[in-house]
């Protein structure tokens, strides 16, 4: 017999009424699961320890019990919960949020202390979703303060003393005080899922709407959140009689796209200009290492921090696409803009998810120009920098997968982060052999004649040449079509001339 509260046990017993009949309005108990642990696969390390030290904790009574699970909407917290109560037996009532209008957070604290006082708790659970309405909202938030700030003392001791086991779902926690976070027994972070689970789920749940092909498409978007895809699809089933047979899959990604861009995100559908062209090969690279042998060598090891330096458009974010593509693994592609933000800490912040979401999927992490923000510190004018570049080193340090940074001003990278990679490889520009290859291969796939010997030597005579020219050649031959070599030899020159290379060489070629 679970044993209430004074103060609640007197009411109860003058009203003669059942105690969770004081909840309406409050707390409710929640729908069941419609997943398992399975579903959670890339959280299991975390899972084998949570869900024993709940069931434990529920029938021995344990004061205390308090569980915080982050990470940006829609990534499933709010099932995770569900299932956690279903594996420790429990009961799981929810916090209300509204009541017909929306309840503040003091309110809500207050619900949450009646359902402490009033559920059995040896057979239940309690969750608190969106605890920014008590804890406050985040710094892209604006810093709104919460009413457990302002009410410390007696936060700690909620967090310390109650009887039932308790859930708390954010979206983000760097607005949390730190001497709230301690006192959750357990912290983990929901994130979207890895690229392999996204692609089960859209394959194994959605093949109704959408082939394998545009699911591994879709699967490429690491902000594809499953409550996104969820919704997506029920907007589809619910139209999918009165539109076109076949057009299911393509307003599938159509609405997943709308919804990415409208969080900041890229969408899934990939332009002509990104990804590997099909002539790419990197022997039509020139480099300072063999750079067949160093991807065997990644292949082997599954880890190493690769330097790729050199001038524009000499294939150094395309080689690490390469490798990723050759070792078939998912490649993450970071650039400054993902890493700087206006806030403070918030830059550092990024870094170490970019190393956390890499090390997560298990992808090849290329942080393309990472002369913009891993600059010199010798250099550096604002505070801001140099703490930047230290979180940097200390992620590459930890960091045991593939890494692979590009910059073409190297001379301006800072030194110790330089030492910090393995292998640093010189990308130059192409050697006459073989912008003479490449000038073959490209005009066999735009299905020209082949070059011939006064091709041949206008070619020889570029020596700022670089793949980068020839795929820019490439996308402009949709609009301005080449008809010709020599119309092909034609815009190459004039790519060259854009850098300071004369356009047609005087006098003799060796």
């Amino acid at each position: 017999m679970e044993v209430l509260s004074p103060r609640f046990a007197q009411l109860i017993a003058a009203e003669n009424a059942e105690p969770l009949s004081f909840l309406s309005g409050t707390a409710r108990a929640t729908s069941p699961a419609t997943l398992m642990l399975a579903d959670y696969p890339y959280l299991a390390e975390s899972l084998r320890i949570l869900v024993p030290y709940l069931r434990e904790s529920r029938s021995s009574g344990r004061a205390g019990v308090n569980v915080l699970l982050h990470g940006v909407p829609g990534t499933g917290k709010t099932q995770l919960a569900k299932i956690l109560a279903r594996e420790a037996g429990g009961t799981l009532f929810e916090v209300a949020s509204e009541d017909g209008d929306p309840i503040s957070g003091e309110r809500r604290l207050r619900a949450y202390s009646l359902a402490q006082n009033l559920v059995p708790a040896r057979s239940s659970m309690i969750l608190f979703d969106e605890v920014e309405d008590v804890f406050g909202e985040s710094r892209s938030e604006g810093w709104r303060r919460g009413s457990a700030q302002s009410r410390k003392a007696w936060m700690n001791r909620v967090l310390e003393e109650n009887r039932v086991p308790a859930l708390w779902l954010a979206n983000g926690i760097d607005a949390l005080d730190h001497a709230f976070l301690r006192r959750f027994v357990m912290v983990i972070e929901v994130p979207v899922p890895p690229r392999r689970e996204r692609e089960r789920l859209l394959k194994e749940r959605y093949a109704d709407l959408i082939d394998d092909r545009r699911a591994s498409q879709l699967a490429q978007s690491g902000d594809l959140a499953p409550a996104l895809i969820s919704r997506a699809a029920d907007t589809v089933r619910f139209i999918k009689e009165r539109v076109d047979p076949g057009m299911a899959g393509e307003a599938f990604q159509l609405l997943i796209d709308g919804a990415l861009r409208a969080q900041g995100h890229a969408p899934t559908r990939k332009g002509e200009g990104v990804g590997l062209p099909t002539t790419y090969d990197p022997a039509f690279i020139r480099a300072s290492a063999d750079l067949a042998a160093v991807a065997q060598g990644l292949g082997r090891t599954k880890s190493g921090r690769l330097c790729l330096y050199g001038p524009p458009g000499t294939g150094k974010t395309a080689y690490g696409q390469w490798v990723a593509e050759t070792l078939g693994l998912p490649c993450h592609v970071q650039r400054a803009s993902d890493f700087l933000s206006k806030w403070v800490g918030e830059s550092e912040r990024n870094v170490a998810k970019a190393f956390s979401a890499a090390t997560r999927e298990g992808a090849v992490l290329l942080i393309d120009e990472v002369d913009s923000f891993l600059r010199d510190r010798r250099r550096s004018e604002y505070a801001w920098e140099t703490t930047l570049v230290n979180e940097m080193l200390t992620q590459m340090e930890a960091f045991n997968g593939i890494l692979i940074a590009t910059t073409n001003l190297a001379e301006v990278v800072d030194t110790a982060a330089l030492r910090r990679f393995d292998l640093k490889v010189k990308f130059d520009y192409l050697a006459p052999v073989q912008s003479a290859q490449l000038l073959e291969r490209h005009c066999a796939v735009l299905g020209l004649p082949t070059p011939g010997a006064e091709e041949d030597r206008r070619i020889h005579a570029l020596t700022r040449l670089t793949p980068g020219d020839f795929a820019a050649v490439s996308r402009q031959h949709r609009f301005q079509p080449v008809t010709s070599p020599a119309g092909l030899v034609d815009a190459l020159e004039a790519e060259c001339a854009l850098k300071g290379e004369a356009k047609r060489p005087i006098g003799f070629i060796h």
